[in-house]
């Protein structure tokens, strides 16, 4: 379940998106979501700011 509904959400292309792998990013007070934007009307998945940090963190461990 979703607290914001996706019009309410002012996404943005993640930098790390190319011309195939597409993500948006969106953030609210309490964490971010996250749509794939070649198929926006799937919706998004909310994380906590906590999750949405730990998961930053673990991607750029691994460059």
């Amino acid at each position: 379940m979703n607290l914001f509904p996706t019009e309410a959400l002012d996404f943005r292309k993640s930098s790390y998106s190319d011309r195939n792998n597409c993500v948006e990013v969106a953030d609210f007070p309490s964490g971010s979501a996250v749509r794939d934007s070649q198929n926006p009307a799937q919706g998004h998945l909310e994380v906590s700011a906590v999750e949405w940090t730990a998961l930053l963190a673990g991607v750029r461990a691994a460059q």
